[in-house]
C-alpha cells in the first residue's frame, strides 16, 4: 500500500491497493482510498471516498462517504453522498445512497435505497431545534 497526493485534488491524502495485494479481514483508514488489488471483509474510509479500480475485486461490506466502481463489488454499499457505477463496474449487492450514477454497460444486481438528506437543525437562542419545531413557534 502507498500514501499518495491524489492529483489535481484538494482533497489530501489517498491510499492505493495495487493490483498484485490481496487483503482479508477490516480495512479502514481516515483518507480517501482506491482499489484496485482484492479485497475481502469491511471497508470503512471514515467519511471519505472509496474508489474500485478497473482491476479491483472486492466482496465487502461498504461504509464511506461516495463509492465509485469500476470493477467488481460483491457486498452492501452505504454511501452518505453518492455512488458511482461506472461502464465497466458490476455489483451484486444492496446500495443504500442519497445520490447514485449507473453509466450504460455497468451491471447491478441488488436493491437500491434512495434516502433523503438529514434534516438540518435550526439554532434559536443555544437550543438546536428541527425544522418542523422552528415551524412552531407556540409550542416553545
Amino acid at each position: 500500500m502507498e500514501t499518495l497526493k491524489a492529483p489535481g485534488t484538494t482533497r489530501g491524502d489517498m491510499t492505493r491497493i495495487g493490483k498484485s495485494i490481496v487483503i482479508k479481514g477490516e480495512l479502514s483508514c481516515s483518507e480517501d482510498l482506491y482499489i484496485d488489488g482484492q479485497v475481502e471483509g469491511t471497508i470503512d474510509p471514515k467519511g471519505n471516498r472509496l474508489i474500485i479500480g478497473p482491476n479491483g475485486s472486492v466482496k465487502a461490506n461498504v461504509n464511506a462517504c461516495a463509492v465509485i466502481v469500476q470493477g467488481k463489488l460483491e457486498g452492501t454499499i452505504h454511501a452518505s453522498d453518492r455512488v458511482d457505477l461506472k461502464q465497466s463496474a458490476i455489483v451484486v449487492g444492496d446500495i443504500t445512497t442519497q445520490r447514485i450514477s449507473i453509466e450504460e454497460g455497468a451491471h447491478l444486481m441488488g436493491s437500491v435505497n434512495i434516502q433523503k438528506e438529514a434534516p438540518k437543525k435550526e439554532v434559536l437562542g443555544g437550543i438546536a431545534l428541527s425544522p418542523s419545531e422552528a415551524a412552531q413557534p407556540e409550542k416553545r
